[in-house]
């Protein structure tokens, strides 16, 4: 039966709302019942039912994310590892996704057990995407690894543009321990066999290790990249000294491979087009500026019109700093140190902030992936339901 039937098409929406619950003429201020007043039933419920099936599916979800926590509580705790893959692509989806699906199973063409891929980042002005990678210890090292020997023979460095820094075809190879059961040795061991692994199958390929896999100074990216000419725009390969493989050469270019606690990838987009602003922005968040905010290297590159502020946003060791009030840091646990990191919102208001001096605003952010928990608790339900492909699912499951 219509809506119809029951109210004519004239009834006005304060008569409505009020039929179905009558307390809501006390809760709704008086401004917003005028507006109701002027309106048609047929106004009303459409978002009306917009809401309530947005309602459900959060529900829905939120069911299913303690349903899953209450089932891992119950059993063994998988130990993940985590790897953000990022490759110098984004303009061609089908070669991104073919990267993509080369994690999830092996040469013959059969899925890898513990194995999933969250979540494909595309950004086409970059031309770069970042695809996360989440398994268990014994599988995330051949699943990287096929990632990478796929990525290297669909993309050539020779004909990459993009505004993003780059120096590889795959440009970057992280892995990081999702949860107490997986500590800093693990890691590094995943990453070691990885780059060389790279090495040793494709010919031609080098990268360079950073983070606890860069023994024994394990230097960190940001540093890393700087000594290895990461930020120029035409980085002198044939002056580097890789530290594993033979001299970069132009078709693959350098990766980098390391461990580290999970770093955030946070881009916060400000309306202007003037990169000297956006760089000014950018020193005046980045950790080494005194008053900066803990664990965030940031590069201003100009982007779909405006400004982007790309952040990485590495864990600090040490319990969660602030306030009570304010949003808590995302916390964790690696080999019984307490490590957090600066909430995204956090760093989107210190950009408002700074932005507004200048007479410009935040046109939006986007966070590349996840938070840490987040990763953990959406891995978790891909595996138990066997969803390798997740990046197809996880609007749609996502918290």
């Amino acid at each position: 039966m219509g809506h119809s039937n029951l109210l004519p098409e004239t009834t006005s929406g304060l008569a409505f709302l009020f039929k179905l619950t009558p307390s809501w003429r006390m809760a709704l201020p008086e401004p917003l019942l005028a507006t109701i007043r002027q309106l048609k039933l047929s106004q009303i419920l459409v978002p009306l039912k917009s809401f309530l099936s947005t309602l459900a599916t959060c529900l829905l979800k939120r069911r299913d994310c303690c349903k899953v926590r209450s089932m891992a509580s119950r059993s063994p705790r998988r130990r993940l590892v985590a790897c953000l893959l990022n490759v110098s692509e984004a303009r061609r989806k089908d070669v991104v996704e073919n990267v993509a699906k080369a994690a999830l199973c092996n040469a013959q063409g059969i899925q890898r057990e513990e194995t999933t891929v969250l979540n494909i980042f595309n950004d086409p002005d970059y031309n770069r995407s970042v695809i996360t990678i989440v398994a268990s210890l014994d599988s995330i090292r051949e699943a990287a690894l096929s990632a990478c020997q796929k990525a290297c023979a669909l993309i050539d460095m020779r004909t990459h543009a993009g505004v993003h820094p780059c120096m590889g075809a795959v440009d970057l190879v992280p892995f990081y321990p999702l949860g107490e059961e997986v500590g800093v040795k693990e890691c590094v061991q995943q990453a070691l066999a990885v780059a060389h692994g790279l090495t040793e199958t494709v010919c031609g390929s080098s990268a360079f290790l950073f983070g606890w896999a860069d023994t024994p100074l394990q230097r960190g990216l940001a540093q890393r990249r700087k000594e290895m000419g990461w930020f120029r725009k035409t980085p002198d390969l044939q002056g580097l000294r890789p530290d594993v493989g033979p001299q970069p050469q132009k078709r693959y270019g350098l990766t980098g491979v390391g461990a580290s606690t999970y770093v955030m990838n946070c881009n916060v987009t400000i309306d202007t087009q003037d990169i000297t602003t956006g760089r000014s922005i950018a020193a005046a968040i980045r950790e080494s500026t005194p008053g900066g905010l803990p664990g965030v290297q940031v590069l201003a590159l100009p982007h779909e019109g405006a400004v982007e502020l790309a952040c990485n946003v590495e864990s600090v060791k040490g319990d969660p700093p602030g306030h009570p009030m304010d949003e808590p840091w995302p916390s964790f646990i690696v080999d019984g140190q307490p490590y957090c990191h600066a909430p995204a919102s956090l760093i989107t208001a210190r950009v408002a902030e700074l932005v507004q001096r200048r007479g410009i605003g935040v046109k939006g952010t986007a966070l590349v992936g996840f938070t840490p928990q987040e990763c953990r608790d959406l891995a978790e339900i891909a595996l138990s339901q066997g969803i390798g492909e997740f990046w197809k699912e996880q609007r749609r499951i996502r918290m």
